[in-house]
C-alpha cells in the first residue's frame, strides 16, 4: 500500500524521493506522512518546491498556534478594530494598510498588539496566511508583494493563490469549514467556523480556540436555533493557497515582481463567519 501511495507524490526529474526528507518527529515530517497518505495526487517542480510547501503549511500552523496565544478578540464587521499606527478602519469593518507603513510590520503588530485588534473568523485565516508567508520568504519581497494589503473577510491578494475545492482528506496546514446550518438568528456570526488543522489533529478556530472537530460541532450545536434537530458538521472543503506558485518566490529573484497585478474586486457582504466557497461564490456572480 506505501508503495502505490508514495508515486502520488512526483517530483520531476528524480524516480524516488528521499526517506529522510525530513527531520524525525519533525512538524515537516507529519505533514510529508500526510502528503505521502493522501490519495490525490501531487506535482513538483523540484524538491525545493515540495520543500517549500512542507515548511509554508508549517508555519501556517504556526502561525494558528500562535494567534491562539494572542490577545486578538472576536468581532463581527460593525464592531472591527485595529492598530491605526498601522491601519485605516474602513466603514465595512476592513482593514486598508497605511500609506507608508511596511506590510510585514503591520502583519506582525496583530500577533504582537493584538488587544487593539478585533475581527471575525475568515479574516483571522487570511491573516494567518499573509503572517506565515511572511515567515517563509524574505521580507522585502513580502512587502512588495502585497504593498496594497487589505484584509476584509476571505478577500487576498491575488499572489496567495486562494482556492477551496471539495475533498475527502485533509492535510495539516489545510483549512476547513465547520458549518451550523441551523444557527441561532441571535447568534449568525456563529454560522460556521473557519479552522485550520494542527499537526496534532486539532484545529484552530478564532474565537473558538483550539479544539477538536467534535469539540467545535458541539460548540456550534449549543448555539442552533431552540428545538434543532439538525446537528452542525464539518465539510469536505478544504482551503489551500498555491503552495506551488508562492514558491517561486522563496528562491532568489531576477526580475522584481510586477507594479501591476490583477487584483479581485472586494466583496464586503457583512457576513461574518462564512467559508471560502461562500466568498467565491460571492466573487463568481459579481464578476458575471
Amino acid at each position: 500500500m506505501g508503495r502505490v501511495v508514495i508515486t502520488l507524490i512526483q517530483v520531476s526529474g528524480i524516480s524516488a524521493i528521499p526517506e529522510n526528507l525530513t527531520s524525525p518527529n519533525s512538524v515537516e515530517k507529519i505533514i510529508f506522512q500526510a502528503l505521502k497518505n493522501d490519495p490525490n495526487f501531487y506535482y513538483y517542480e523540484s524538491i525545493n518546491d515540495l520543500l517549500f510547501e512542507l515548511s509554508l503549511r508549517k508555519n501556517i500552523i504556526s502561525s494558528a498556534i500562535l494567534m491562539s496565544r494572542s490577545s486578538v478578540s472576536f468581532e463581527v464587521f460593525s464592531t472591527s478594530r485595529c492598530n491605526p499606527k498601522y491601519w485605516h478602519l474602513t466603514s465595512n469593518g476592513g482593514f486598508s494598510l497605511k500609506s507608508g507603513v511596511f506590510p510585514s510590520e503591520a502583519i506582525e503588530d496583530i500577533f504582537k498588539n493584538g488587544s487593539l485588534y478585533g475581527f471575525e473568523c475568515a479574516t483571522a485565516i487570511m491573516i494567518i496566511y499573509y503572517h506565515a508567508v511572511l515567515k517563509s520568504i524574505d521580507q522585502s519581497l513580502f512587502n512588495q508583494l502585497f504593498r496594497n494589503l487589505y484584509l476584509y473577510s476571505w478577500h487576498a491578494d491575488s499572489d496567495l493563490g486562494i482556492h477551496s475545492k471539495n475533498m475527502d482528506y485533509i492535510i495539516p496546514g489545510d483549512v476547513v469549514y465547520f458549518n451550523n446550518p441551523d444557527v441561532n438568528p441571535r447568534v449568525i456570526w456563529l454560522r460556521g467556523e473557519n479552522a485550520v488543522l494542527l499537526s496534532d489533529g486539532r484545529f484552530f478556530a478564532h474565537g473558538v480556540g483550539i479544539q477538536t472537530g467534535k469539540e467545535i460541532i458541539r460548540f456550534l450545536n449549543e448555539n442552533r436555533k431552540p428545538g434543532s434537530t439538525i446537528s452542525a458538521y464539518q465539510t469536505q472543503y478544504i482551503t489551500r493557497p498555491a503552495f506551488n506558485y508562492l514558491s517561486q518566490f522563496s528562491r532568489p529573484m531576477r526580475v522584481n515582481p510586477s507594479q501591476t497585478k490583477f487584483q479581485y474586486a472586494v466583496i464586503h457582504h457583512n457576513q461574518p463567519s462564512i467559508s471560502c466557497e461562500q466568498y467565491y461564490n460571492f466573487l463568481t456572480r459579481y464578476y458575471q
